[in-house]
């Protein structure tokens, strides 16, 4: 008999996509929003090649694409509880970052696509972020994410700099601080998805 997170998961589509359903939420320690969860690789450590997601119209989107920009990429769902919580957070962390010229793209792995996710947005009032999908997982998977939510920051070279697993108050201070070190410089925004 399969737990109800797992038929969940198999009615999605997703059974072999995620190894859990979402990352257990957890008081973050001392009251830090969460960033004592990030976990930081100063180095930079690259992305795996040809990964694809899709825009809101459905078309085919690279990281490439944003070379020069700093990226706060959030894999979440509407149906995880924690992503859902740090939404609202993660779009106005996008509204203080974009002028920096960092954005976040919040990668929805929603097997409805725009359908469903678009009118959480309405409901929910996320004005600035975009809507971008990896329905079938396989940039999530690629990318070794191991539960929903969990966020990469990608420095303006395109490499991973840090992770954060689980949910996180991303509009923080200290938080929107600890982007900015990690992605660089800063660059003037062209084209800004708000």
């Amino acid at each position: 008999m399969l737990n109800a997170p797992r038929r969940k998961l198999l009615a999605l589509g997703m059974g072999a996509t995620l190894a859990t359903l979402a990352v257990p939420r957890q008081s973050s320690a001392a009251g830090d929003g969460g960033l004592s969860k990030l976990r930081e690789t100063p180095e930079g450590r690259p992305l795996p090649d040809g990964l694809v997601f899709q825009d809101a119209e459905g078309r085919e989107a690279r990281f490439g694409s944003f070379r020069g920009k700093g990226l706060v990429v959030n894999f979440w769902a509407t149906w995880c509880p924690p992503c859902v919580a740090e939404m609202p957070a993660l779009d106005r962390a996008h509204a203080a970052l974009v002028r920096d010229g960092i954005e976040v793209l919040a990668l929805s792995s929603d097997r409805g696509g725009r359908a469903q996710v678009e009118p959480f947005y309405r409901r929910t009032g996320l004005q600035h972020m975009a809507m971008w999908f990896d329905t079938r997982g396989a940039t999530g998977r690629a990318l070794g994410i191991r539960g929903l939510p969990t966020t990469l920051i990608l420095d303006r070279r395109g490499q991973e700099v840090a992770r954060l697993e689980g949910e996180a108050e991303w509009d923080r201070p200290e938080m929107l601080a600890a982007i900015r070190r990690l992605v660089g410089g800063s660059t003037a925004p062209t084209g800004t998805n708000t």
